[in-house]
C-alpha cells in the first residue's frame, strides 16, 4: 500500500524522472502535489503499469493534482552536465514550474541537490512507496514516451516508437548502420566495444 506522503499537514510534492538510461532523447522530470486524501487503485510505480494503464491514470492525476509540471532536459545539456546532474536539473525545473510552492519535496532515488529554501528527502524506490512520487513517475514517463514517438517520425530507422531511446539491440544496430542523430547523447557509450562509431 503506497503512502500519501512523508509528512502530514504540509504541502508536499513528489518528483521523479524518466529516461536516465537512454541513448537518445531527453531526461524528463515531473513534480506533482496531490491532495492528502487522494487514492486510486491504478496509482503505483510507473514501471509496474502497462502503457495503457499509465495513459488511463494520467488525466485522473492531472485533474486531481493541486499542481503539477513536467520538464524535458535535452541531450545537449545532458552531454554538457552528465546525466546525474541533468536529472537533478530537470527535477528542479519541474518543481519551479509548479503553481504552488511546496513546503517539502519527496525525491525518488538517492541523489538530489538542495532546492532553495525547501526541505527534501530522497527515498530509494520511492515510486513504489509514495503516491505522489508514483504520480510524478507516471507523468514523466508518459510525457517522455510521447516525445520519443514524435522524434521517431523524424528519424524512423531507430525504432524509437518501441524502444523510446533505450539501448535495445535494434537501437544499437541502427546506430551502427546509420550513425547518430542530433538527438543522441554523445557522452554515452552508444555501441559495444566490438563495434566502432565515427563521430
Amino acid at each position: 500500500m503506497l503512502q500519501p506522503r512523508i509528512q502530514t499537514g504540509r504541502l508536499e510534492c513528489g518528483t521523479d524522472e524518466a529516461g536516465r538510461g537512454c541513448l537518445a532523447g531527453p531526461v524528463t522530470a515531473a513534480a506533482i502535489i496531490l491532495p492528502e486524501d487522494f487514492k486510486h487503485p491504478l496509482l503505483k510505480d510507473s514501471k509496474a503499469l502497462t502503457a495503457k494503464q499509465r495513459l488511463t491514470i494520467e488525466p485522473i492525476l492531472k485533474e486531481a493534482a493541486l499542481s503539477y509540471a513536467v520538464v524535458h532536459v535535452h541531450n545537449e545539456e545532458i552531454d554538457s552536465l552528465n546525466i546525474l546532474q541533468a536529472s537533478v536539473v530537470a527535477m528542479h525545473r519541474a518543481i519551479a514550474k509548479l503553481n504552488l510552492q511546496p513546503d517539502f519535496i519527496a525525491v525518488d532515488g538517492n541523489y538530489f541537490k538542495a532546492y532553495p529554501n525547501i526541505e527534501h528527502q530522497c527515498i530509494v524506490k520511492g515510486d513504489a512507496k509514495f503516491l505522489h512520487i508514483a504520480g510524478a513517475s507516471i507523468l514523466a514517463k508518459n510525457a517522455r514516451d510521447r516525445y520519443m514517438e514524435e522524434l521517431d517520425n523524424e528519424y524512423p530507422g531507430y525504432d524509437w516508437k518501441k524502444n523510446k531511446g533505450y539501448p535495445t539491440k535494434a537501437h544499437r544496430h541502427a546506430i551502427a548502420k546509420m550513425g547518430i542523430t542530433p538527438y543522441h547523447r554523445i557522452s554515452f557509450k552508444l555501441l559495444p566495444d566490438q563495434l566502432s562509431l565515427d563521430l
